[in-house]
């Protein structure tokens, strides 16, 4: 028997149908000779034991010498605990793994793909030979083609080698990082990580720049005038920041009544496609033009990846080889019915497509995002939208290039130079995929007369227009994943910026992740599209702002040598033992910052000041919900139809019952008045005992109502294990 093993179950059905198994069993699908079995992610997880230990400064830095494999821990009654769905699938894996002539590996074609299936088979101690399934989507050519071109396993050894060192790594860094941490603090969970804090830096700086900004007032002049009967407008070349040289000018250019053409140029430009998209560069379009977060488009690509319609979306690259650039005609050819760009996928036919986006050497583990020959069925409004973004994408960089005329005119006044640009499109190429007809710059889209040096023409009228310097704009998903990707901008050392530019921190599979996480932490929130830190993330970042656990510096570092890794030109070894000198130095660091011990202390008391009524642990304050860090006990802020405030909560659940709280609402839609008390399950009921009588209203219970006003259980809100 040949069994195979895929990331989840929906990949593993689509894999069983090719192979022709069709008999659903527990955990697996048998037939044909095969059986086609899944993980749910992440089934083993590492832990140490030397992490058993007391959060206590003389405890750290916990520096295990080795690793072990567990099931994947799920949250019990405020504790992690094995869970049982896993144990169990790990179980099954086991006993078909025991009978298999080899194993094929259908894992995500990644580095955590690969990671995830090589902590599987170590934990079940699988001995088989492995053979692995590489492939960039799930139609059903691709894995037939696949299936008939297995590479052997140890063709992925260094990739796996990059997986487990960036794990260990990030376990390394994070608990060490987050329980000196917290030790300065006294109380409370303070997490840190290799780069989740990278990335509230980024916030946080952008944050104070944008808030600390003095907008300085500035004036410009825009003076309109004709040629040969087309009108147009020239404006200051330099913004007036003195008002009064602003009125001298205006005065100037009046009493001269015209204007001289001292010089024209016309240039003809052209403006190339943008490439494909890789998952961060359709990330940041879905935020910008969907309003998407970066995880909501991971999701929904996904999503799509499953459905057949995308290939693999957890790619790094935007380029293409030529093998994948040879069938775009006939992927052209599927998206002719497609009802918003369908017309002019059918106008590509037969024409010379651009090959801007094709290069062998830029494409790493998976070539840029593209749809497949599967068209799409029963897309919701996401779906739809990302799959439109990425065929819009395609069209755009397989078209002409846009050919466009550019003008610049200068004139003097008075001795007072202006200038007047225009761009018009003269080809649109790519730009008409979307309709585009106008430059990147509208301000510059006007029809310019012929100049000749030497044309002396008149002065119509004179525009004065204030504004104000602004600040760069606070971070959105958009720009925060552009200034990840980009990380080695805020690098000084040139080499190392080089080295980075193509690296930044994180990858384009756990970016998405890594802003989720400070925002469930609630280090940072929305604010629209914006991104803003909240008091808690600030008091962190100023307590590590000039530390080694934010330097994007060292964390670019760290992805660079984990992509040698994977070349065969880094050692892990090597890697592990710069990482453990690195967090020997960090815990030292953070501990002796006797500095923000007082800031941390203060924002913990805060945090923790909520006494859990069930155990006595500290209570957190969430947008929907209070719930103890220790137990577990979740209370729910809304009862009743009616939105409690953070002080009516906190009353509550120190004191055990609240004042008279008007604007209930029942079942039935009446309104009642009533007090909040906690009941001895721990539990939220109603006391009526205060409430005065209404004539109009029936007769009430003078007692703790039995029922339980939380009808709906709060949602989820475990944080994730604090050191991934």
């Amino acid at each position: 028997m040949i069994v195979i093993i895929a990331e989840k179950p929906s990949v593993a059905r689509e894999l069983a149908k090719i192979v022709g198994a069709s008999v659903k069993k527990d955990g697996f699908i048998e037939g044909n000779g095969y059986a086609v079995t899944w993980a749910f992610g992440h089934l083993v997880q590492i832990f140490a034991p030397e992490a058993d230990v007391a959060w206590r400064p003389e405890n750290l830095p916990i520096l295990p010498e080795q690793f072990y494999l567990n099931v994947g821990m799920t949250m019990k009654d405020g504790k992690k605990v094995p869970d049982d769905g896993y144990s169990h699938q790990l179980e099954i894996i086991k006993s078909l793994f025991d009978q298999a002539e080899y194993i094929i590996n259908a894992g995500d074609a990644g580095r955590e793909g690969e990671l995830i299936q090589r902590y599987i088979y170590a934990y079940v101690g699988c001995t088989k030979p492995v053979k692995r399934l590489w492939i960039s989507s799930l139609t059903d050519n691709a894995i037939r083609e696949g299936l008939e071109q297995l590479h052997p396993s140890s063709e992925f050894d260094t990739l796996y080698a990059a997986g487990k060192a960036r794990s260990e790594a990030d376990w390394l860094v994070g608990i060490n990082a987050t329980r000196a941490l917290s030790c300065m603090a006294g109380r409370g969970v303070h997490s840190l990580g290799r780069v989740q804090t990278p990335t509230l830096a980024m916030v946080c700086r952008r944050f104070i720049e944008n808030r600390d900004f003095v907008p300085q007032a500035f004036w410009n002049i825009k003076v309109a005038s004709k040629k040969d009967e087309v009108g147009f407008k020239a404006m200051n070349k330099e913004r007036y920041f003195d008002h009064d040289k602003l009125n001298a000018d205006v005065e100037a250019i009046k009493a001269a009544g015209s204007m001289t053409v001292t010089k024209m140029e016309k240039t003809e430009k052209s403006v190339q496609p943008p490439f494909l998209y890789d998952l961060t560069s359709l990330q940041q379009d879905a935020n910008k033009k969907l309003g998407l977060s970066a995880q909501e488009t991971l999701d929904t690509a996904q999503a799509l990846y499953e459905k057949k319609v995308l290939t693999y979306p957890r790619t790094g690259s935007r380029f293409i080889p030529d093998d994948v650039f040879a069938t775009l005609p006939q992927l052209l050819q599927k998206q002719e019915g497609h009802p918003k760009y369908g017309s002019y996928a059918r106008s590509l036919q037969g024409t010379s497509l651009n090959r801007r986006s094709v290069d062998q050497t830029k494409v790493t583990d998976h070539h840029a995002l593209l749809p497949t020959e599967v068209a799409p069925v029963a897309l919701n409004a996401n779906e739809q939208g990302i799959y439109d973004l990425v065929i819009a994408r395609l069209l755009e960089s397989i078209s002409p290039k846009c050919e466009m005329l550019s003008t610049v005119a200068e004139f003097d006044s008075a001795g007072v130079v202006l200038a007047a640009k225009g761009n018009m499109i003269v080809k649109p190429g790519w730009r008409a995929v979307q309709g585009v007809v106008s430059s990147d710059d509208e301000k510059d889209d006007q029809d310019l007369p012929t100049f000749v040096v030497g044309d002396v023409l008149p002065v119509l009228g004179i525009e004065e227009t204030e504004g104000k310097t602004k600040p760069k704009p606070l971070h959105t998903e958009a720009s925060l994943l552009d200034a990840m990707k980009h990380a080695g901008k805020e690098v000084e050392d040139e080499d190392l910026k080089d080295a980075l530019k193509e690296v930044g921190i994180g990858t384009p599979a756990t970016r998405a992740g890594e802003i989720e996480t400070i925002l469930r932490r609630g280090y940072i929130t929305r604010k629209g599209k914006s991104l803003i830190p909240t008091d808690k993330g600030m008091t962190i970042y100023e307590a590590v702002k000039d530390k080694y656990i934010a330097n994007v510096e060292m964390t670019g570092r760290w992805e660079t040598s984990l992509a040698k890794i994977v070349d065969g030109k880094v050692s892990a070894k090597a890697f592990d033992e710069s990482i453990r000198r690195y967090v020997t130095a960090l815990t030292s660091e953070i501990l002796s910052d006797e500095a923000n011990r007082a800031a941390l202390m203060y924002a913990a008391a805060d945090e923790d000041a909520i006494k859990c009524p069930k155990c006595g642990g500290p209570m957190k304050i969430w947008e929907n919900n209070v719930k103890c860090r220790a137990c577990g006990l979740s209370v729910w802020k809304e009862v009743a139809h009616k939105k409690l405030s953070d002080s009516m909560m906190r009353k509550l659940l120190t004191t055990g019952r609240t004042q008279v709280l008007k604007g209930f609402k029942s079942k039935s839609g009446n309104t009642f008045d009533a007090s909040l008390v906690v009941k001895d399950d721990f539990t939220i009921g109603f006391d009526f005992s205060e409430v005065a009588p209404r004539k109009t209203a029936p007769q009430q219970q003078n007692a703790v109502s039995t029922g339980d006003p939380n009808e709906c259980p709060p949602p989820s809100l475990d944080d994730a294990p604090y050191w991934m």
